[in-house]
This record gives structure tokens, C-alpha cells and sequence, in this order.
């Protein structure tokens, strides 16, 4: 039986961090799941991972207790698709800026009738062993589906984005939307806020889960406090790098 537990507790209003990983290392995320995040978000879109890779990382997460999401590289049907079949408990899909896109994403990812996923003997159904039917129904409910707000046109259809059935939850990236807004890399401005703002309300409105992406614990807290939800916090590459330099710092 399919059970997402991480879905299960953000319906329930509670708290979830995560981390991104683009490394192509096992290793690291069995770290990250041992170390307690609750979800680790294997990066297919800044990462250098084919789909055999993202496999021995889910294994590797999911194993130590942390629920494996993917982000794929576009909205795209047979990236989608291979990612789900790999096992995938979610997926995050990237530059979601249209009603239109959100609508083909869903059908992308969910099974008929909510969908038009395409059908397959893999991994996510253990190999063919699992009841066809019974695993497509369990599926469409607890594979989490993530859209990214991440540009000024999807800021501008943010409403009806978030109305999309089957969407479970919407993930803020402030540092492409400052390129959206011609601002590179400035994500602590008043236009900032306000953009996040909007995403939160549409959120709520619509009762989706409202996610954003953070680079430090004291971010990600001031989040919570906001509303918000679904954490992924820093980087695999990013938390390795600062923790390294000032292990270097601190001995000289």
C-alpha cells in the first residue's frame, strides 16, 4: 500500500522541511534522511541526474525516512511520466505560468479519470507485483503534486493556477522570479513580498499548501510564522560549502 506521509501531515497543517539535492550522491541523501529532514527534493532540473540516478537516491532517502520528491527538468508528459514510474512520492514541476499548463500537468501525473498517465509495470508499482488497479487508485492519491511560481505571468494567473483540481501544493522560488521581475538575485524587497503575498492568499483561497524555497533555518522559521508550509531549505552543494568554509575559518 502507497502511503505519503509527508502529504498526510501538510493536509494536517504541520510543518515540513526538506532540502534540494543536486549532487548525484546516495550518500547525501541517506545523510539528509538520517540527519531528519522530513522530504529531500532530488534536482533534475539544475542537477546532473538521469532517471537510473534519481532511483539509487530515492532508495537511498526513503530508506532512511525521508519521503523522496523529484523536480523534473519541464512540464513535460514523458518526464513526467518516467519520474513517477521511478518511484517518485512527488513532483515539483517548474515554470507552471499558465491555467493551460497546470491543467496538462495534472493529466500528465494523475491516472483516468483524473488524468491520462500512462501505464507501466515499474518500480512505483513494485515491478508489476502490486494490484494494477488498486496502485492506480492509490496513487492519484497520494503522489503530491508541486507547481512552481516562479515568474510574473504565473504571479498574473497565480488564481486560477491555484483552482487547478488534483494540484496539492504551489512552491514560491523567490530568486528566478527577481530575474521575472528584473531585479537578479534581489529576494528582500517590498515587490518581493508583496508577490509572495499573493501566492499565499491564492493558497489559501484554494486550499493548497502554500511552499516556498529558503536558504537558512531563521528564513525558513519566518515562513512558518507567515503560513507556509512545505520548506525545502538550502542545498545539498550550498549547506556542504558554508559548513566546510567555516570549519576552515574556525581553525585558522
Amino acid at each position: 500500500m502507497i502511503k505519503n506521509t509527508l502529504k498526510e501531515k501538510l493536509y494536517n497543517n504541520i510543518p515540513q522541511f526538506g532540502t534540494f539535492i543536486s549532487t548525484n550522491s546516495p550518500d547525501v541523501a541517506e545523510i539528509c534522511a538520517l540527519a531528519g529532514f522530513d522530504f529531500v527534493v532530488i534536482d533534475m532540473e539544475h542537477g546532473y541526474m538521469n532517471h537510473t540516478d534519481i532511483t539509487h537516491l530515492m532508495r537511498a532517502a526513503s530508506s532512511s525516512g525521508a519521503t523522496p520528491i523529484v523536480r523534473v527538468t519541464c512540464n513535460d508528459e514523458t518526464k513526467i511520466l518516467r519520474t513517477l514510474d521511478c518511484g517518485a512520492m512527488g513532483i515539483h514541476i517548474p515554470q507552471i505560468n499558465t491555467p493551460e499548463q497546470a491543467k496538462a500537468a495534472i493529466n500528465y501525473s494523475k491516472y483516468a479519470p483524473l488524468g491520462n498517465r500512462g501505464v507501466a509495470f515499474h518500480r512505483a508499482n513494485n515491478y508489476g507485483l502490486s494490484d494494477l488497479i488498486t496502485y492506480m487508485e492509490e496513487a492519484n492519491k497520494e503522489t503530491m503534486i508541486i507547481f512552481h511560481c516562479e515568474s510574473v505571468e504565473a504571479l498574473e494567473n497565480i488564481d486560477e493556477i491555484a483552482s487547478t483540481p488534483g494540484l496539492d501544493c504551489i512552491m514560491f522560488g523567490p530568486y528566478d522570479m527577481s530575474m521575472s521581475m528584473g531585479m537578479p538575485g534581489q529576494v528582500k524587497t517590498p515587490e518581493m513580498e508583496e508577490a509572495i503575498s499573493k501566492m499565499l492568499a491564492a493558497c489559501k483561497k484554494h486550499g493548497k499548501i502554500p511552499g516556498i524555497f529558503t536558504s537558512t533555518a531563521e528564513d525558513a522559521k519566518r515562513r512558518v510564522k507567515q503560513g507556509f508550509l512545505y520548506m525545502p531549505v538550502a542545498m545539498d552543494c550550498q549547506i556542504i560549502s558554508r559548513s566546510y568554509s567555516q570549519l576552515i575559518k574556525d581553525l585558522r
